[in-house]
């Protein structure tokens, strides 16, 4: 895995919380003093069409997306979207799945067919993977809508295992997410599900 840059790619379906992510991971790396570039691909957001966010950071990074074969991490929000951008992954890349499964149009009107395993498929693909039942967990805690940051608690367990100049310490996560709170005025109910939400991503492989 690089060390002088850290490539995401955030992935799944319009109405996930996937730009919130992104935007969150972005301050992140800025709270840690790097230079962070982002590229959004909002798709067909606003019905469930894919959805993906390039969120590249290092100590000087020039061009906001991804090249293929050179993210360290997928972040893949819904089942299959995680599928679709493997190609962005790099030989020593992690991807980290919600196994959440939201069918599209195409293959409601059958004009596509939805894999029946998912994660078998990355896996007979020597993809490192790593699956978590995200909106369960979410569900648990009372509201379906907190799947990102449950996801961006799982990131956060790996970004803190890498050794220095990017590694990324788990108080400035807490700190960007409680601003990120109070900036929405979010009931004191909601705070503490979204920080149970990232504390369960965080402890789930553990």
């Amino acid at each position: 895995m690089k060390k002088d840059k850290i490539n995401v790619l955030i992935c799944g379906v319009g109405g996930q919380g996937i730009l919130l992510a992104s935007e969150i991971l972005s301050e992140v790396f800025i709270k840690a003093g790097y230079d962070v570039k982002k590229s959004e691909i909002h798709g067909m957001s606003q019905r469930g069409g894919s959805v993906e966010s390039h969120v590249r950071a290092g100590k000087k990074v020039h061009s906001p997306l991804i090249k293929k074969g050179e993210a360290d991490f997928i972040l893949a929000f819904e089942s299959m979207e995680g599928l679709r951008y493997l190609e962005y992954l790099s030989s020593e890349g992690k991807l980290i799945r919600n196994t959440q499964k939201i069918i599209p149009l195409t293959v409601t009107i059958g004009n596509a067919e939805y894999p029946d395993n998912p994660e078998k498929i990355a896996k007979d693909n020597g993809i490192d993977t790593v699956s978590i039942n995200a909106i369960k967990i979410a569900k648990d805690l009372g509201s379906d809508k907190v799947v990102n940051i449950i996801l961006l608690g799982v990131l956060a367990q790996y970004l803190g295992d890498l050794s220095a100049p990017l590694r990324i310490d788990r108080k400035i996560w807490d700190d960007v997410i409680v601003d990120w709170m109070n900036v929405k005025k979010l009931s004191p109910k909601i705070m503490e599900i979204n920080k149970k939400a990232f504390e369960r991503g965080y402890n789930s492989t553990a």
